[in-house]
């Protein structure tokens, strides 16, 4: 049976509020708002709608604090990183806010005598949006910001666990001055996604989630004939060369894959070393890790503190331990520290074998899997051994070298020397089984727009 959304805190397990499903007949009033505000949104000016944007960005900088609380006490992250993700939510508002217009600008492809091809981008209507909890204000507003932008409204099924940052959020956005209908959120059932897809009212919809669910409305966007953007699981390469500058690689390895409690899509998880780094690497791998403060995520001075349930630390635990018995090295202990719990001490593993979770399986979580390979060849072979494409990340003096790897890798994204991370001004998703379409950039603004062709 599925469970009703609830507000809860994984650190004190103290149960603010149970919010049960809404019902069809609701669910209903808020699509049939939803169509009639996406015929009269879609005729306001991009000036006016970016002066709502600019407003929302700068309510949202003022509140961050605030709203940070919200994300921390729904599900663990540490509250600076809780401060810092409303503030980029602040910035891709801005971001779009500048740019919405020139990007969907008509475009003249051709004059030739007295014919002109000219190419129009014009808003679908209303968009539903289905948004995982790990950035419960980023993942919304990265894809809200670009398709209301664009001319479009958004209709959000939010995580079950996340429901009040879901209530915040449409709050937020009539603070700022946008008429309701524009933006709405529901709670609703796993069936009743499936009816609201399958309204001719919503245009098009975006998930960002696991690869189980990304399939299941994959097929019901499919089924409905409407355009879909899918952001799913990665297993991210982070691949270090021989002339690798090792400390800073290891530092930023260790921000990448600890950040938000290691429940990130576009985290280091696969450390693919060549042999003659390897020993220290791992080494300063350690070190780093030991230098985390693990805690109370309400205390602004943790790294990390817990894992956002307690049946999510206990399927990563689950892995962990088949890896191990099927030949995984433990290279650092950690991992559950007591059943019920979602408290996860970081693990090392190495000398992964092929056919176990830690080589097959994105594990979303503190866990580092480290494998030892003799070339360059060898690494980009494993880097790409993977049903996820999400994102990876090329470590080496010789940025030539590393351009000549990032060309030859099958992912979405390629930082070479740096954190992997999502930028407002850059597209972002992945290919196989990663996804489909682009969130950010004016890939992400185009993603639910007619393309419209005139001559």
């Amino acid at each position: 049976m599925e469970l009703p959304f609830h507000s809860k805190n994984p650190y004190s397990g103290e149960l603010y509020k149970i919010f049960d499903f809404e019902t069809s007949e609701n669910i209903a009033g808020k699509i049939d708002l939803a169509d009639q505000m996406a015929k009269k949104w879609k005729k306001i000016s991009f000036g006016e709608r970016a002066l709502l944007f600019n407003g929302l960005a700068e309510i949202l900088d003022k509140k961050a604090e605030e709203l940070a609380l919200l994300i921390t006490q729904e599900m663990g992250k540490p509250i600076s990183q809780s401060i810092a993700e409303i503030k980029k939510s602040a910035l891709v508002c801005a971001f779009y806010a500048a740019n919405a217009e020139k990007y969907l600008q008509p475009e003249s492809v051709f004059e030739q005598e007295k014919q002109i091809g000219k190419i129009y981008y014009e808003p679908l209507g209303a968009i539903l949006m289905i948004m995982p909890w790990n950035f419960p204000f980023w993942q919304v507003f990265r894809c809200a910001a670009a398709s209301i932008m664009a001319g479009n409204v958004v209709l959000l099924k939010h995580a079950p666990n996340v429901p009040s940052c879901a209530e915040a959020i449409t709050q937020l956005f009539e603070l700022a001055g946008f008429e309701k209908g524009i933006f709405q959120h529901v709670f609703a059932s796993t069936a009743e996604v499936e009816k609201i897809l399958g309204s001719d009212a919503i245009k098009g919809v975006a998930l960002t989630g696991s690869v189980k669910a990304g399939s299941a409305v994959g097929q019901m966007a499919s089924k409905n004939i409407k355009p879909s953007v899918l952001e799913l699981g990665g297993s991210d390469a982070f691949i270090v060369l021989d002339d690798a500058d090792l400390e800073t690689a290891a530092k930023t390895a260790v921000i990448s894959r600890f950040g938000n409690n290691g429940q990130t899509c576009i985290a280091a998880k696969r450390f693919i070393l060549l042999d003659s780094v390897a020993d220290e690497f791992q080494r300063l791998l350690k070190k780093e890790i030991s230098l985390l403060k693990q805690g109370d995520p309400m205390d602004k001075t943790v790294d990390l503190s817990l894992m956002a349930r307690a049946d999510l630390a206990a399927a990563l635990q689950l892995q962990v331990d088949q890896s191990i018995a099927a030949g995984a090295e433990l290279l650092l202990e950690g991992g559950l520290l007591a059943k019920d719990s979602a408290i996860f001490k970081p693990v090392i593993l190495s000398n992964i074998p092929k056919n176990c979770p830690a080589y097959n399986e994105e594990l979303f979580g503190p866990v580092l899997s480290c494998f030892s390979v003799n070339n360059i060849d060898d690494a980009l072979a494993l880097a790409n051994d993977t049903a996820f494409g999400l994102a990876a990340s090329i470590w080496s003096a010789n940025v030539d070298k590393a351009l000549e790897i990032a060309a030859s890798l099958d992912v979405g994204a390629v930082a070479i020397n740096q954190l992997m991370r999502s930028v407002p001004a850059l597209p972002f998703g992945g290919i196989k089984k990663s996804g489909y379409g682009r969130e950010l950039g004016k890939e992400g603004l185009r993603a639910f727009v007619n393309v419209k062709t005139v001559m």
